[in-house]
C-alpha cells in the first residue's frame, strides 16, 4: 500500500480549536489519506454552525485549516463603564459553555413557568443518569407529562445537547403541546401540520430534506411515517433529541410507527417515550419498546425482569407517596360520579326485544365458561351481534349506520344465510327508523343533565359528551343546541349537506354556534382549532360533543369540570382516559362525571346494566384503590381490553368473570406453568431467523402472552414504587457573574445598543416586564412560532413587538389570561427563561463584541495579574466531560492556580465595580500569556487521571452490565455451538443471524461506551485578565 507523503505541518489534535471557512470548529479526529493530506472530523462551535458535524480536507487545493492557539491571544482595553463589556463577555461565556456530562444534577428546575414539584424533575434526574438520555415516562393520565418532557428538555439545551429536537405526538394535540413547551419552557417549535407542510412547499426546494431547515420540529406520527415524504430524509437526519408521545402506538413489530420510532432511535442521542398505558398487556411488545432506549437491556423478551429494565422508565399514580401530598391544592378532587341508569322507551324497548330474540342475548348471573354463547350464529355473526347491541347502546343513529353498512358490504356466506340476515336487518332496520328524537331516552336525560348544570344561552357552564359513534355525534350536535336554547350555527339552507361538509360548517367559527364536534375524520387543523375554542373561557363553545380522539392528550380541563359519557366504551382503560380529560393536575373544581344507561324491560337483553354500568363500578373503585384501571384487567390496551371482553362475553361469561380473569392473567408470575408458551430460552427473541419470527403481530398465542407477569402493575401499587427510594432529585446553580437573568439581560441591551436601546429598538422597563422591537435577526429565531401568533404581536407598523416578564406570577396571569379570553391561548405576555431565544440572541450579541482571540483586561484591587482560563476535555462527539474555570496568577509559584469564581469574588467583579480608565501597559501582560496557558495545562493534565476516572466509573457499569446481556443473550459457549453445527466446509464456525445481532449490538454499544470517553488534548481559552491599575513586575525572562 502507498501512503502519502508526511504533510509539512502537523495536524490539528483532537480537542483543539480551529477555523475553517471563517467558522469556529472543534476537532474530534484526524485520519491520514493516502492523497489528499488528513481527513479532519469537526462539530461547529460557532453560532451558525454550532452542533453542526462535518469533515474537511487539509491538504494542498483544499480547505485551510488554522488551529487557534491560545498562546495567540490578543489582550484589550474594555473602556466601557463598570467594565461592563467583560463583565457580560464572561457570562456569556459561562452560559455559552455547555455542562460536561459528568454534571448530571439539574440545573433550571426552577426556572420555568411551573409549580415546584420534585416528583416532576426525577424523569429529568434518571434519563440524566444513563449512560444516554433515554426514558419512558409512564405516569398515569393527569400527572403533567408533558411538563416533565419540558424539563428534560430544557436539563439538555443547557447542556449543549438540545439543539436539534424532533417531537412527534398525534395530530389533534400538537398546537396544544406546541404551545406547553413555548409558553412555560420558552423552547420553539416549528409545527409540521398541513398549514405548517404548506409552508414547507412554499419556503424550501422541491426534493430537499426540510430537518436541515428546521432544528426543532413538532410532527404529528400520522405525517411523519409518510415514507414516500419522509422516510429517506429521517435516514439521514441526525437529533439530539426525539420525544414521542403516545408511544403505545408504537406497539406492533411490523407496523409503520414501529418502524419509523426504529429509525428515530438510530438517529438520536436522547430518545423520551411517553404514554400513560404503555404496556398493552403483551411482554415481548413491551420489551420491544423499551429495546429502543437501550437495546442491551432485555436479553431475553419472555423472561425479563423488572430490574433489567428500571433504569429506563418511571410510572406513578395520584396516589403515589412522592405525588399525593404535592398536588392537593393544584388537583381537585373527584366530586359526583353518577350512573344514571333510565327505562327505555316503548319505541326502544321494541328493538331490545328484536336484538333479543334474533341476535344476543345478556349472560345470565349464574353463566360459566362452559355456558353455550349466547350470540345466535357462528363466530363472525355472534360478534357482529354484539356490534348491533353496542350501536343501539350508542343510539338508533348508530344502528341504523351500522345496519345500512352491512346491507352494502354483504359477507361471502352462503346466499340462504345472506338472506336471512338481510330480512332480519331490514325488520331491525324498520324498528330503529320508527325511533323519533322524542322517543330517545338517552337524549332526554341528556337535556335535563346539561339543563342542571345550567348549560344555557345566558351561562358559561360547559361540558364535554363522549361517544364512540360519529353518527351518534352528529345527531347530538344538529339537536341538542337548539333543545337548549344556544346559539345555533348558521348552516347553508341551499343545498344538502353531506357528513363532512356538516362537520366543517358546524365547526365555523363565523357560524356562530355554541356548540362544537370533534372526531378523528376532521383536518388536523380543525381538530386543533376546536379544542382551541373549547378551552377559551371567553369563547361562545358551551357543548363539545367529541369522540375518543379526544380521549388520548387533550387537555380540557382548564375551562371545564363537567363531563357526560352518552355511551360507555367496553374498556377500562378508555373510560379513564375520557375522564382523564378534565381530571387532571391543574384542575381546581372538583370533576364531575355522568354516563348516561339504557335499562330495557325485556327479559336477557343486552342493556347497559349488563356491561356498561359494572365497568363503570369497576373503574370507580380501581380509582380510589390505585390511581388507575388498568389493573383491573391485566391489559393496557383499550382495543385489546375491549376485544377480550366481547369474547369472554361470547364465551358466557359475565363481566365479573371476565375482569377476575384479567386480574388472574396479570398475577401470574413469569415462568409459571400457566406462563408463556413462547417462553424458555430464546436469547433476543430472534427467532426471526430460525423459525418463528420476533416481528409477529402481537395476537399470536395472545392469551398465553396476556399471562405473563405485568412488569408495570408492580409499580402501581402505592406502597410498590419504581424508583421510590431513590434520593430526591439534586439541584445545582451553574456558574454565573450576575445575580439574576433579568440584570444580564438589561446589561446586555444596554452594551449592544450603547445605552439607546430605547431609542433604536423601543426597549421598555416597568418592574420585571420588558418590552421592544425584535430586530430582523432576531426575528428569524422566533420564525418557528405560529405565523398566526406572531401576526398578532405585531404593531400597526408591522413591527414585531415582544412583551416579556421575569415574574412568574405576571407571566402565569397572563396565560390565564389568554385562556379568559375568546381569540386564543397563546398569551401576548411570555416568560423569559434562561433557554428564551431572546437570552441566546444577546448571549450571541455580547460575545461577538469582542474579535476572535481577544479578551479583555480589567483593572481592579488586585497585587498582581491573575489570567481567567477556561479549560475544557471533550470526548468523541465533541461534548465537555470536563470542564475547569481557572485563575492563573502570571508569577510562577505555589497556588498559583485557585478557581475562577474564587478569584473574581476577591477581586469584587461585579456591577459596583468602577473603570477609572486607568493605563495598562498590554505588552508586558501578553507576554505572559504563553506561559500561563501552559501552566493551566499542566494542571489540567495533572488532573486529567482523576477525571478520566471519574467519568469512566458510569460507563465501565455499563459495560459490565452489556458482559452480562451478552452472556444471557449467548448461554451456549462458541465451542459447543461450533459443534453442534460442524460441517464439510470452512463456514462451520459461522455465527447465526441471531448471535451476529448480538455481536452488532454489542459492537455498537461498545463503540458508544469508548467514543463518550475523554479524548484528545485540553482546549484552553483565555477569557480575560484580572491587572492591577500599576501592572506589577513582570517576571525576568518572560516572553512573547
Amino acid at each position: 500500500m502507498v501512503t502519502a507523503p508526511p504533510s509539512s505541518l502537523a495536524p490539528p489534535a483532537p480537542g483543539a480549536r480551529v477555523l475553517i471557512r471563517d467558522e469556529e470548529w472543534l476537532v474530534r479526529g484526524v485520519t491520514r489519506t493516502q492523497h489528499d493530506g488528513y481527513l479532519v472530523r469537526v462539530v461547529g462551535a460557532s453560532e451558525f454552525v454550532r452542533g453542526l458535524e462535518a469533515s474537511f480536507f487539509d491538504g494542498p487545493g483544499l480547505d485551510t485549516i488554522v488551529t487557534l492557539r491560545p498562546e495567540d491571544t490578543q489582550l484589550v482595553r474594555d473602556g466601557s463603564t463598570k467594565f461592563r463589556r467583560s463583565r457580560l463577555y464572561l457570562e456569556a461565556v459561562l452560559r455559552r459553555t455547555p455542562l460536561p456530562r459528568a454534571e448530571r444534577r439539574l440545573t433550571l428546575t426552577e426556572g420555568f413557568l411551573l409549580d415546584k414539584l420534585e416528583y416532576q424533575w426525577r424523569p429529568a434526574q434518571l434519563a440524566l443518569a444513563g449512560l444516554q438520555p433515554r426514558i419512558l415516562i409512564a405516569d398515569v393520565v393527569g400527572l403533567g407529562k408533558t411538563l416533565e418532557i419540558g424539563l428534560l428538555l430544557g436539563e439538555l439545551i443547557r447542556r449543549g445537547r438540545g439543539e436539534r429536537l424532533l417531537v412527534v405526538t398525534p395530530q389533534h394535540v400538537l398546537e396544544q403541546f406546541q404551545h406547553e413547551l413555548w409558553t412555560r419552557f420558552s423552547i420553539p417549535l416549528v409545527r409540521l401540520d398541513s398549514v405548517g407542510i404548506e409552508r414547507i412547499q412554499r419556503e424550501i426546494p422541491a426534493g430537499r430534506n426540510p430537518f436541515t431547515y428546521f432544528k426543532r420540529v413538532i410532527v404529528s406520527i400520522d405525517t411523519l411515517k409518510n415514507v414516500g415524504m419522509y422516510g429517506h430524509h429521517l435516514e439521514e437526519t441526525r437529533w439530539d433529541a426525539v420525544v414521542i408521545d403516545e408511544s403505545h402506538n408504537l406497539i406492533g413489530a411490523n407496523s409503520l410507527r414501529n418502524r419509523l420510532a426504529r429509525t428515530l432511535a438510530a438517529q438520536t442521542e436522547a430518545l423520551i417515550l411517553a404514554s400513560a398505558t404503555p404496556h398493552n398487556g403483551n411482554k415481548r411488545s413491551f420489551g420491544e419498546l423499551l429495546r429502543m432506549l437501550d437495546p442491551a437491556a432485555i436479553a431475553n423478551l419472555n423472561t425479563y425482569q423488572a430490574e433489567d429494565i428500571e433504569h429506563l422508565y418511571i410510572r406513578r399514580t395520584k396516589r403515589s407517596s412522592e405525588v399525593r401530598d404535592k398536588v392537593l391544592d393544584r388537583w381537585a378532587d373527584r366530586g359526583d360520579s353518577l350512573r344514571l341508569e333510565r327505562p327505555a322507551s316503548a319505541e326502544e324497548e321494541r328493538v331490545f326485544a328484536e336484538l333479543t330474540a334474533q341476535w344476543v342475548q345478556a349472560p345470565e348471573p349464574t353463566a360459566t365458561a362452559t355456558a353455550a354463547p349466547k350470540a345466535k350464529g357462528g363466530g363472525g355473526r355472534q360478534l357482529f351481534a354484539y356490534t348491533l347491541a353496542k350501536a343501539f347502546l350508542s343510539s338508533h343513529h348508530a344502528l341504523l349506520e351500522t345496519i345500512d353498512s352491512r346491507l352494502k358490504s354483504p359477507t361471502h356466506r352462503q346466499a340462504e344465510n345472506r338472506a336471512d340476515e338481510q330480512a332480519r336487518l331490514q325488520e331491525l332496520h324498520r324498528l330503529a327508523a320508527a325511533i323519533s328524537d322524542d322517543d330517545s331516552t338517552k337524549l332526554a336525560e341528556l337535556l335535563e343533565q346539561l339543563r342542571k348544570a345550567g348549560v344555557g344561552p345566558r351561562s358559561d357552564a360547559r361540558v364535554v359528551i363522549f361517544s364512540e359513534r360519529l353518527a351518534t355525534l352528529r345527531w347530538l350536535a344538529r339537536v341538542v343546541p337548539a333543545r337548549l336554547g344556544l346559539p345555533l350555527a348558521q348552516l347553508p339552507t341551499n343545498r344538502r349537506l353531506s357528513d363532512a361538509a356538516f362537520d366543517l360548517e358546524f365547526n365555523r367559527r363565523e357560524n356562530g354556534g355554541a356548540a362544537r364536534l370533534l372526531h378523528g375524520k376532521l383536518t388536523d387543523a380543525d381538530q386543533q382549532r376546536v379544542v382551541e375554542e373549547f378551552s377559551l373561557d371567553g369563547s361562545p363553545v358551551r357543548l363539545l360533543f367529541t369522540g375518543d380522539v379526544a380521549s388520548e392528550g387533550v387537555n380540557l380541563h382548564r375551562a371545564c369540570h363537567r363531563l357526560i359519557h352518552f355511551d360507555v366504551p367496553w374498556s377500562l382503560i378508555r373510560i379513564e382516559q375520557r375522564n382523564g380529560r378534565i381530571d387532571r393536575y391543574g384542575q381546581r373544581h372538583a370533576p364531575e362525571f355522568a354516563a348516561l344507561l339504557l335499562r330495557s324491560a325485556t327479559p336477557r337483553a343486552l342493556d347497559d346494566r349488563a356491561v356498561a354500568a359494572k365497568l363503570l363500578a369497576a373503574e370507580e373503585e380501581a380509582y380510589v384503590a390505585l390511581g388507575t384501571a388498568e389493573e383491573v384487567t391485566g391489559l393496557h390496551l383499550a382495543e385489546r381490553e375491549e376485544r377480550r371482553l366481547m369474547q369472554d362475553l361470547l364465551a358466557g361469561r359475565t363481566v365479573e368473570e371476565s375482569l377476575a380473569a384479567g386480574s388472574a392473567r396479570r398475577a401470574v408470575p413469569t415462568g409459571s406453568a400457566t406462563g408463556p408458551a413462547t417462553g424458555g430460552n430464546d436469547p433476543l427473541g430472534l427467532q426471526a431467523d430460525d423459525d418463528q419470527s420476533e416481528d409477529q403481530p402481537d395476537e399470536v398465542d395472545e392469551a398465553a402472552q396476556e399471562a405473563t407477569y405485568d412488569l408495570l402493575g408492580a409499580h402501581l401499587n402505592p406502597d410498590a414504587e419504581a424508583h421510590a427510594s431513590d434520593p430526591e432529585p439534586e439541584t445545582v446553580k451553574p456558574p454565573q457573574l450576575f445575580t439574576t437573568l433579568a440584570a444580564f439581560v438589561d446589561e446586555a441591551f444596554n452594551e449592544v445598543y450603547d445605552e439607546q436601546a430605547e431609542q433604536a429598538v423601543g426597549l421598555r422597563r416597568d418592574g420585571a416586564f420588558r418590552s421592544f422591537d425584535a430586530p430582523e435577526d432576531l426575528e428569524a429565531r422566533l420564525s418557528d412560532l405560529p405565523r398566526s401568533y406572531l401576526a398578532r404581536l405585531r404593531d400597526q407598523h408591522g413591527n414585531l413587538k415582544l412583551r416579556l416578564t421575569f415574574d412568574k406570577t405576571e407571566a402565569g396571569e397572563a396565560l390565564a389570561a389568554s385562556r379568559r379570553g375568546r381569540e386564543t391561548l397563546w398569551p401576548d405576555k411570555g416568560f423569559i427563561t434562561d433557554i428564551h431565544p431572546v437570552v441566546d440572541w444577546l448571549v450571541d450579541k455580547v460575545l461577538v463584541r469582542l474579535d476572535r482571540q481577544q479578551a479583555p483586561v480589567l483593572t481592579v484591587p488586585v497585587d498582581e495579574p491573575e489570567f481567567l482560563v477556561q479549560g475544557v476535555y471533550c470526548n468523541e462527539f465533541g461534548q465537555p466531560t470536563v470542564v475547569e474555570w481557572m485563575a492563573v496568577r502570571g508569577r510562577p509559584g505555589p497556588d498559583r492556580i485557585r478557581p475562577m469564581e474564587t478569584a473574581l469574588a476577591a477581586a469584587k467583579v461585579g456591577p459596583d465595580m468602577t473603570n477609572t480608565q486607568a493605563a495598562v501597559d498590554l505588552a508586558p501582560l501578553e507576554a505572559l500569556v504563553p506561559d500561563v496557558v501552559a501552566a493551566a495545562r499542566a494542571h489540567l493534565e495533572a488532573r486529567r487521571a482523576d477525571w478520566n476516572a471519574q467519568v469512566a466509573e458510569p460507563l465501565n457499569g455499563y459495560l459490565s452490565r452489556l458482559d452480562r446481556w451478552v452472556q444471557t443473550s449467548l448461554p451456549l459457549d462458541l465451542e459447543q455451538q461450533g459443534a453442534e453445527r460442524r460441517d464439510d466446509g470452512p463456514a462451520a464456525r459461522q455465527l447465526t443471524k441471531r448471535e451476529q445481532r448480538v455481536r452488532d449490538t454489542e459492537k455498537r454499544q461498545r463503540d458508544l461506551v469508548e467514543r463518550l470517553r475523554t479524548t484528545g488534548e485540553p482546549l484552553l481559552r483565555v477569557l480575560a485578565v484580572l491587572a492591577p491599575a500599576v501592572p506589577a513586575q513582570i517576571p525576568t525572562g518572560a516572553s512573547r
